[in-house]
């Protein structure tokens, strides 16, 4: 029951963390772009990998975490697969409408139910999926407003779908799989997808605004905030990893739309976003999904540990014929658990 508690404990405090991190870092580089006239988005988050990496690697050579070797090949696609899904985000957001590129960003949630379904026969139950459904229909309204549709731009958003999809379900799987935490794998795969965006960032962002992010005039101001924006990134990346380690890629992109809201909201507190009634239907119709998401998750977790603890034996006694604990049992579960792993890890190719 301990380890329970200080897992959701955990998970609570994940989930804070993404939504206080992203929520800062989007307003700050709202102000770096819109307000301070620096629009080299996709370079920028080359930076922010760069200064993720730079961080864990001070943090490793303090013993703060351990690091653990995965194998190279794994990781090197991993990295370069988020970083080719960072970029083509990006494009796809220079090649449509604001509105496409928003559904762009809805449909990644029915695509990642659909591929968890299809290849690792994750089943997900129909009050989670109208609870999804809700979600999806209250943040389009809050955030959709034109549909232009073009083929390239159509492309592009289809691949951006894909790569973020099967980046995220992977994000998940090689943590649990490969047995490795959210900073580690953070620290193996930061230099590669830094180095991905750090080359094809000034090019995508030459395409997108015309502009050479080295010619840029960098004032004293500007620099301040792309510092701040690099700091808050730390804990942005590491706190994606960590809510999908410790959730499921379904439940960080239902947590990323809670995000827009949010920043809708503080849009118009503190920025003076133009905010209309279609925003505030949007906004609260959303926030009754993510209730019901949250209340439907929380239910059927509820019912699989009921059912595990069924499951286990009522009484298992010792050869004195006094009943073992609880956690005698658990940890047995978890040793032959843990020793399948091992052999099993040494077998699998993740990528």
């Amino acid at each position: 029951m301990g380890e329970m508690k200080s897992f959701q404990l955990g998970v609570i405090g994940a989930l804070f963390l993404s939504v206080a991190s992203s929520v800062s870092i989007v307003i700050c580089n709202k102000a770096l772009m819109s307000n301070l006239g620096f629009p080299f988005a996709t370079t920028l988050t080359s930076w922010h990998l760069m200064v993720t990496y730079c961080t864990l690697h001070a943090a490793q050579r303090f013993k703060l975490f351990e690091n653990k070797s995965i194998d190279m090949k794994t990781v090197m696609l991993f990295g370069i697969l988020n970083g080719v899904s960072i970029g083509l985000l990006n494009l796809s957001l220079g090649f449509n409408s604001i509105g496409f590129y928003q559904m762009t960003k809805l449909a990644i949630i029915p695509f990642t139910v659909l591929l968890e379904t299809l290849f690792l026969n994750k089943q997900f139950s129909q009050q989670i999926k109208l609870s999804l459904l809700v979600l999806l229909f209250g943040v389009g309204i809050a955030s959709v407003t034109d549909l232009q549709l073009n083929l390239v731009g159509t492309i592009i958003s289809l691949l951006a779908i894909a790569t973020t999809c099967v980046g995220q379900i992977l994000t998940n799987t090689i943590q649990k799989r490969l047995n490795v935490s959210s900073t580690q794998l953070l620290y193996q795969s930061a230099p590669f997808q830094a180095a991905i965006l750090f080359v094809s960032g000034p090019v995508v962002d030459q395409f997108l605004t015309k502009k050479n992010v080295f010619a840029h005039q960098y004032s004293p101001i500007v620099l301040a905030f792309i510092i701040l924006s690099c700091i808050i990134s730390v804990s942005v990346n590491f706190s994606t990893f960590l809510v999908i380690g410790k959730t499921s890629p379904v439940t960080y992109q239902v947590l990323g739309h809670l995000k827009t809201c949010l920043v809708l909201g503080f849009g118009y507190t503190l920025l003076h976003d133009p905010f209309t009634h279609r925003n505030i239907l949007g906004i609260l119709v959303a926030i009754f999904g993510m209730g019901l998401y949250s209340y439907f998750c929380t239910q059927e977790n509820k019912k699989k540990q009921s059912g595990d603890t069924i499951s286990l034996p009522s009484q298992i006694k010792d050869k004195d014929g006094s009943p073992l604990l609880l956690g005698g049992i658990k940890n047995m579960v978890h040793q032959e658990k843990d020793s399948h792993e091992v052999k099993k890890s040494a077998k699998d190719s993740l990528v």
